[in-house]
């Protein structure tokens, strides 16, 4: 008797464990115009209602849908974590630690991980968070920077500096950079911020060829064909070439209306060469608030045919891969016919790193 009923408690929590992954499957594919979401929201009940046992299957869930179903499981796993703090029970928090700290998982649930523990236990969150200085998702390593910062703050004179030193190692975002190169600076450090992010300083820029009536986004003009940095071409009022145009700014803007003039209904190119010391995955992150297109070896890696939706460093996230030796990076860079003063800025800002948004640099740097 005894072994009968074992087996049923048995078969009992391998029918609930199906049920919840069936649910957390549910959530996970809801679509990106909320096709599923019917389903999804007496999933969603199922999942809540099995509390903090749902937690591993949602982490291990999360990201690998669309937005929309994100955000299902990331209130799905609130609501669990809300329902266990208002019976007074303390959650089990244990596999969301062990999730959290294996960084093969997925960033963004990684994160989501790290959130339900803050919800949960703010004093383990506490003792975990400056273990991530150094991690290889950004949003997490932020917090562990963020303590440093803090603690230099209150710190004096060689103590901070220090700290400060510390932080400026792991800092990946620019407004924590900027907060922490400012305080070195008052104690004599001048911190290399080009060298910091990677941006790309030196470049050769070609133009203007035309963009009328905005048909320049897509006319293949010379220098996508080849690059030839003797040569000259017919650009949109004569003939044209390639100018040498190192940057000065410290976060590698390279204003095109400095060597080509302030012109309306344009299009312009830039390249520069990077030599890899190794071959490898990387990414190409560009700021730019015109109409632009980037290569890499001629590999067209993106595009965005659109103007003056602002600018901003990381506003986007291009892999590639870098060969040993020489690379070449071009960036199209397009103006259109608006005159307002807001409309005037032609330029852009590029910097090469990895998955983590630490920098790599050109050995011909």
């Amino acid at each position: 008797m005894k072994t009968v009923l074992t087996s049923l408690v048995i078969a009992a929590s391998f029918s609930a464990h199906a049920g919840i992954e069936d649910s957390v499957k549910a959530l996970a594919s809801v679509g990106r115009e909320g096709a599923g979401n019917e389903a999804a929201g007496v999933a969603w009940r199922e999942v809540v209602k099995a509390g903090t046992s749902a937690l591993p299957a949602l982490l291990k869930a999360a990201g690998k849908g669309s937005p929309v179903a994100d955000n299902w499981i990331r209130t799905a796993g609130d609501a669990i974590i809300a329902a266990e703090l208002a019976a007074k029970r303390k959650p089990d928090l244990a596999p969301v630690i062990s999730f959290l700290k294996d960084t093969s998982n997925a960033g963004g649930a990684r994160v989501l991980a790290f959130d339900l523990i803050r919800q949960a236990d703010s004093s383990a969150a506490d003792g975990i968070e400056p273990t991530l200085i150094s991690d290889p998702v950004q949003a997490l390593r932020r917090g562990a920077v963020e303590r440093l910062i803090q603690a230099a703050k209150k710190a004096d004179g060689d103590a901070a500096k220090a700290i400060y030193t510390k932080a400026l190692a792991a800092v990946r975002d620019e407004d924590q950079t900027k907060t922490i190169a400012g305080a070195l600076d008052k104690f004599g450090v001048k911190v290399d911020l080009p060298q910091h992010f990677g941006f790309v300083m030196k470049w050769h820029v070609i133009g203007p060829f035309d963009n009328t009536e905005r048909k320049g986004f897509d006319t293949v003009f010379p220098p996508e064909k080849e690059i030839n940095l003797d040569a000259k071409y017919d650009g949109k009022s004569g003939s044209v070439k390639w100018q040498s145009v190192v940057s000065d700014d410290a976060y590698g803007k390279i204003d095109i209306n400095k060597p080509l003039g302030a012109k309306k209904e344009v299009t312009a190119y830039a390249v520069s060469t990077f030599e890899a010391p190794e071959a490898r995955d990387a990414e190409i992150r560009l700021g730019c608030k015109n109409a632009w297109k980037v290569w890499v070896n001629g590999e067209l890696l993106f595009g965005r045919d659109e103007y003056h939706r602002g600018q901003k460093m990381d506003q986007y996230i291009m892999k590639c891969w870098l060969k040993k030796g020489t690379n070449t990076i071009l960036v199209k860079a397009c103006q259109n016919e608006q005159t307002e003063q807001w409309t005037v800025e032609w330029e852009f800002q590029l910097r090469v790193c990895d998955s983590t948004g630490t920098a790599i640099l050109a050995a011909n740097r």
